[in-house]
């Protein structure tokens, strides 16, 4: 603990200095900024600004102080887009539209916004808490994780689905389906196969998850808005001046903790990231809290807690980055090239070796945690009143936002007539009543276990038995299990009661 607060005196003692704490500030608000734009995320917006920080010759410790910024601030800012327009800012911004956007729609887009943020502020605080802690004994648990560990971590998540989102489960399961079978195409690692490319050499190294997202989510949206307009049932949405009360604050405190706890350690595993963190939290959440039918509708609670967890998450995920020197996420990964590419080699040793990078960023992130705070809280009646906008001028702003935010960073053709295509299918399944989320977590999870089981099944010379073996492995199982049986339980029993 001594050790700890030595760490933390010398690393404040970094991010107070003027220069660094400009940056930080700087850093925050240009990843808030980042994160809003549909479908930019932090792994670009930081992989954008990494040069740039280079070549203006920073310091090891500010250049990665400022990145950090936008890293944590993009995590902030996807709650924007995914809440007024129902576009998910990244993926960890996903289960964010479920019960943001409708609380948009009936009038409290200021409480939702002004809720997401206390949360994200929570959740990224108790994050930092616990990596100045306990990092180094936490990594260290976490690179014990195996590739089966992680194919049935990856099942867990797939279990939750069947009750995560939407009344029917089965429709559920389909659409987490189609997101399996979407993340398949594209030319097999192993084997050099092209799956399901139809002879698109454009498509021969898969769908781009930014395409799938503002196609799926921005360019539905769009088309909804414009049947809507046709057919005369686009109604104007009422002027929000609401904003989130200590009532709110009381009725979410237990979700925002347990997300927390959730999205931090799922975060210290590498490679799985905010996107499997709010999901797993979301779905806890919505069989853990009480009167949980209101979920899907626009509950505070199914808004708290994927926000919470995608921000611990995202704090977990620098863990092991900082203190075994693995990437936690693909935003990490970036950092930790930052890192090399100034000579900072990461892992325990540079607690030691480079205190001043170490704590520094540790320190920053308390600061740029509540900086985002007081950043995002007043601009919450600015944000809420882009909904006063009238839809149809919003419509068109949707449409520029996804083309450019997929040809900014994709920069082909060829991706933005799989958008238009893409959201003709995600208008078609919100027709048949399929909620479009588990799609996009289908998707991305699809990738990990793919993947994972690939990595489990060389290292056994394909012998199944290896996803049996751990400990860690059969208790996730085992919570598998129950997730799927329990529900139906209950509901057997609910039954008979009123019988």
């Amino acid at each position: 603990m001594d050790a700890v607060i030595t760490g933390l005196s010398a690393g404040f003692g970094v991010a107070l200095q003027p220069f660094n704490l400009f940056l930080v500030l700087a850093g925050c608000f240009a990843g808030t900024l980042i994160g809003a734009l549909p479908g930019i995320g932090p792994i670009n917006g930081v992989a954008i600004l990494l040069p740039i920080a280079y070549s203006l010759g920073f310091p090891p410790e500010s250049a990665l102080i400022v990145l950090a910024g936008i890293y944590y601030g993009a995590e902030y800012g996807g709650r924007i887009s995914s809440i007024l327009l129902n576009v998910p800012g990244d993926a960890g911004a996903v289960m964010t539209t479920l019960d943001g956007h409708p609380m948009a729609r009936r009038g409290e887009a200021g409480r939702a916004l002004s809720l997401s943020a206390i949360s994200s502020f929570v959740g990224g605080t108790f994050a930092v808490i616990l990596m100045s802690l306990f990092g180094p004994l936490l990594a260290s648990y976490a690179v014990t994780f195996s590739p089966s560990d992680y194919v049935a971590l990856m099942v867990f998540a797939f279990a939750s689905l069947a009750s995560l989102v939407g009344k029917n489960s089965v429709k559920t399961l389909l659409a987490a389906l189609m997101g399996l079978m979407l993340a398949s195409i594209g030319i097999d690692a192993n084997t050099g196969v092209a799956r399901y490319t139809f002879g698109i050499p454009d498509i021969l190294a898969g769908i781009d998850f930014l395409v799938v997202v503002i196609g799926l989510f921005g360019m539905a949206e769009l088309i909804h808005l414009v049947e809507q307009q046709v057919i005369g049932k686009l109604k104007a949405l009422k002027i929000d001046k609401s904003f989130v009360t200590k009532a709110d604050l009381w009725y979410c405190k237990w979700t925002i903790l347990r997300a927390s706890i959730i999205g931090f350690f799922i975060g210290i595993l590498p490679g799985t990231g905010a996107s499997v963190a709010s999901a797993v939290a979301y779905g806890a959440e919505k069989r853990m809290a009480p009167n949980s039918e209101g979920f899907g509708t626009g509950d505070p609670r199914g808004l708290a807690a994927p926000e919470a967890a995608n921000n611990a998450a995202a704090g977990g995920a620098m863990v092991p980055m900082l203190t075994l020197g693995i990437p936690g996420s693909g935003t990490t990964a970036i950092l930790l090239g930052a890192l090399l590419l100034f000579n900072v080699t990461p892992g325990p040793m540079m607690f030691t070796q480079r205190p001043e990078i170490a704590w520094g960023l540790i320190a920053s992130m308390y600061i740029g945690n509540i900086a985002l705070l007081i950043i995002n809280l007043p601009l919450v009646g600015l944000f809420a009143r882009l909904l006063t906008i009238p839809q149809q001028y919003l419509s068109p702003l949707i449409a520029v936002l996804a083309f450019i935010g997929v040809y900014s960073v994709v920069s082909n053709p060829h991706d933005l007539y799989m958008i238009i295509l893409l959201g003709i299918f995600g208008w078609v399944l919100r027709k048949l009543e399929f909620s479009l989320a588990p799609v996009i977590l289908g998707f991305v999870l699809g990738g990990l276990f793919e993947d994972n089981l690939r990595r489990a099944l060389s290292i056994s010379a394909g012998d199944w038995g290896i996803l049996f073996e751990s400990l860690n492995s059969l208790t996730l199982y085992v919570l598998a299990a129950l997730v799927v049986a329990v529900p139906v339980v209950l509901s057997r029993i609910r039954q008979n009661k009123v019988k």
